[in-house]
């Protein structure tokens, strides 16, 4: 229980970051995304199952407060996750490299697929710009907090497994 209420702030938490604090500080209309951090970092840390939960609950926030209709975000994040719990087999908590490569990565996909999806089906095929001006600013913005806000999400869930390990122990 304690582990769902602190996943469910932790997405409140960096969604209210996203669209508040770090829209302010937007360079040139680009903010991080946050819910790519957390879905990825969660997939990768818990397994397919959590990323995939995490993901739906974050992109189903961004359906909410800015999709044109529900669930396009959702399923998404949702993909995101689910791969980025693929690697939870190679994961290591002392080791930067992977997550911040799945975090890229994610992102990268997350900004081509939204393209194709949103702007290329309706006939805008300008995909040189948007890559540069949209996709890549983007991804490094995410780059740069994703060093700020991994270790606090990391060092989160090692408490959360060692409340959890207790725990369990009790009850043996």
């Amino acid at each position: 229980m304690l582990r769902k209420i602190t996943v469910t702030l932790f997405i409140l938490i960096c969604f209210i970051l996203q669209c508040s604090v770090f829209g302010s500080l937007a360079f040139a209309g680009i903010i991080p995304n946050l819910m790519i951090i957390l879905t990825s970092a969660f997939g990768f840390m818990r397994g397919e199952t959590e990323g995939l939960l995490v993901g739906f609950f974050c992109g189903l926030l961004a359906d909410i407060f800015f999709g044109e209709f529900l669930g396009f975000y959702a399923l998404l994040m949702m993909y995101i996750g689910y791969v980025n719990g693929k690697f939870s087999r190679i994961f290591y908590p002392e080791d930067i490299k992977l997550p911040l490569v799945l975090i890229i990565l994610s992102d990268l996909s997350y900004g081509i697929i939204c393209y194709v999806l949103t702007f290329m089906l309706r006939g805008r095929l300008q995909f040189v710009y948007y890559f540069t001006h949209i996709i890549l600013p983007e991804t490094l913005y995410t780059i740069v907090v994703t060093l700020l806000l991994y270790p606090a999400v990391l060092k989160v869930n090692q408490k959360l497994e060692a409340y959890e390990k207790r725990r369990a122990q009790k009850f043996v």
